[in-house]
């Protein structure tokens, strides 16, 4: 029987999905052991992401365990894994995608006090809470998810911003007080979707690549081609959110000033075979409409 090495970092979430993987890879007859691999955005957990270095910070460990061959799989959030690979790795397959959707833990957002106290470890939330309710004080929250809810209840902070996706894994859907739409709050590129990397041209790719799940795939691959237009790993918080209806994608996006001076929106929709084409003429549209001129705190 083929069994296969999968790389993960040890936080709860992490390690959930991680054990996922291993669960729909075992249904194929694959026997699997999951080693933990610490990154650097595990070490620095004292440091905003910005500060931290962005992109990268939760994969380039994991990546080169893959490189190196000391694992055969690694499971990322799509989210935070960067939009070009190292050379010899390759996507072997997207998942069907769990809710995509930024959640309010702690009081829904029309019944915070002006100054009230809301923690959230990314500038893109930050920006568009900050454009939502000009009157809240956005402070920086960091850690696992167990650790941000702590803080919390601790009284920190009067409510949370969380990925829903997270939260529904980890059983604690139950902590939702209000889910934002797209329009309210738009999603991180890949949010909700894992992403599940290989060497490319390798046995484990041929492998994994039967847990792809089409709809996801494409509208990951939009919604990523609009973040690799805007530059890839930019420090701009840009939101960008596709759905497929049909044979038809959908998707709208966004780049917020950090201090709610301004952004800039755009939407479109086309062929889901051209998703990757899609997102690059949405990100485009977004540059040309100002988009790198924003401000980041």
């Amino acid at each position: 029987m083929t069994s296969l090495r999968i790389g993960s970092r040890g936080s709860a979430l992490a390690l959930w999905q991680a054990h996922y993987v291993a669960g729909q890879l075992k249904q194929l007859g694959v026997e699997t052991e999951i080693e933990i691999i610490k990154t650097a955005g595990d070490r620095m957990q004292s440091l905003s992401l910005v500060e931290a270095g962005g992109k990268g910070l939760f994969t380039k460990e994991i990546e080169e365990a893959l490189l190196a061959g000391d694992i055969d799989v690694a499971v990322h959030s799509l989210k935070d894994l960067p939009t070009e690979h190292p050379a010899g790795l390759a996507i072997a397959a997207v998942p069907e995608r769990e809710d995509p959707h930024d959640a309010l833990v702690g009081k829904r957002l029309g019944d915070l006090l002006s100054g009230a106290r809301v923690g959230t470890s990314s500038n893109r939330r930050a920006a568009q809470l900050r454009f939502l309710r000009r009157d809240l004080e956005i402070s920086p929250v960091r850690g696992n998810v167990d650790t941000r809810l702590r803080k919390l209840k601790e009284g920190q902070y009067d409510a949370i911003v969380l990925a829903a996706a997270g939260l529904r894994r980890l059983g604690l859907e139950g902590e939702i007080v209000e889910l934002f739409s797209p329009e309210q709050i738009c999603p991180a590129p890949g949010q909700g979707a894992l992403g599940i990397q290989t060497r490319a041209n390798d046995k484990a790719y041929e492998i994994c690549s039967a847990m792809n799940h089409p709809p996801t795939a494409y509208a990951a691959k939009c919604e990523r081609s609009v973040l690799a237009a805007l530059g890839g790993g930019c420090q701009l918080p840009i939101g960008a959110f596709a759905q497929v209806h049909g044979e038809r994608l959908r998707v709208i996006a966004g780049v917020f000033a950090t201090d709610a001076s301004g952004c800039v929106r755009a939407s479109g929709e086309g062929s889901m075979l051209d998703a990757g084409t899609l997102g690059k003429h949405i990100g485009n549209e977004l540059l040309a409409k100002g988009a790198g001129s924003l401000c980041v705190l």
